[in-house]
């Protein structure tokens, strides 16, 4: 099992769940939880056994934020540019670290499910708005404060909020960069389901379960690249040529076979293709952005 310092990975039934592991400061984002969080994507996307990914927090709140420790000089690289590791910097661009953690959770294989325990602000929701399905506590509270603190969205939120939520919604929690209530997140499409604090973890296990017992690993990879992918796209022949290229990939595949046999046989399908080395190339024309 991997060692980290500022989240817990875990596995198990299939399941990986990385905690937030800060609680003292309320789970607040650094540099580190940053590597560590990429680290761990990593992780389940290279283990098969892995076919669900769950995010939440420990103790009373998801996560506080960007951690404000070093005062009015937090966001401030002018002062420290050594300590900007290379990957982290595009010409004379440094990246910021929420959406170095959010392209990497939009390239997982695996699907992702945020389980919000509570407060999330700041790159606490912006992290989130790149995980597939979002489930709240009733303790949860979001907010985009950016605004309120001199600074504008990060780590890619300008693309993902508008995605889920529409331009208006995202222009107005990002301008007032007010905290709302979980209510307010689902009403808005924000999030797929508000449940008592004991029952949040269990929900969340519960539908990566489903996807777990029932679907083909392989089949979900290729599912969540396109769907995502695809929300950019100019044209639906963008997405009829993917999704042409994966059907005509995956209908040789042992899978497929697999899955028509089984539902003819009313029996429940072992897939046997693996994402580690069965998972088709079909979108090598996406040449990833430089910014990436």
């Amino acid at each position: 099992m991997a060692d980290f310092e500022t989240i817990l990975y875990d596995v198990a039934d299939g399941i990986a769940t990385i905690t937030l592991n800060r609680p003292d400061k309320l789970n607040a984002f650094t540099a580190q939880m940053m590597a560590e969080m990429i680290r761990a994507f990593d992780l389940s996307d290279a283990e098969d056994a892995v076919r669900a990914v769950i995010v939440t927090g420990a103790g009373r709140g998801f996560c506080a934020g960007a951690d404000l420790s070093a005062g009015g000089s937090t966001f401030d690289r002018t002062g420290r540019q050594d300590d900007i590791r290379e990957e982290g910097r595009v010409g004379d661009v440094i990246r910021d670290g929420g959406g170095r953690l959010t392209l990497r959770i939009f390239d997982s294989l695996k699907p992702v499910i945020a389980a919000c325990n509570g407060p999330a602000v700041g790159v606490g929701v912006t992290m989130q708005l790149a995980m597939d399905i979002r489930l709240a506590s009733s303790a949860a509270r979001y907010g985009f404060v950016f605004a309120r603190r001199g600074l504008n969205p990060e780590a890619a939120s300008s693309w993902f909020l508008p995605h889920l939520v529409g331009v208006q919604t995202a222009l107005e929690w990002c301008y007032t960069g007010r905290v709302f209530p979980a209510s307010e997140a689902k009403e808005k499409g924000l999030v797929r389901s508000i449940h008592e604090p004991d029952d949040l973890l269990p929900a969340a296990r519960a539908l990566a379960r489903e996807i777990a017992d029932n679907a083909a690993p392989v089949s979900v990879a290729i599912t969540r690249q396109l769907i995502w992918r695809m929300a950019g796209a100019q044209h639906p022949m963008d997405a009829h040529m993917a999704d042409s290229r994966a059907i005509q990939a995956r209908g040789a595949q042992r899978d497929v076979r697999e899955g028509v046999e089984a539902f003819l046989g009313k029996r429940a399908a072992r897939f046997p293709d693996k994402v580690s080395h069965d998972l088709p190339d079909i979108w090598s024309q996406w040449t990833a952005p430089e910014f990436r």
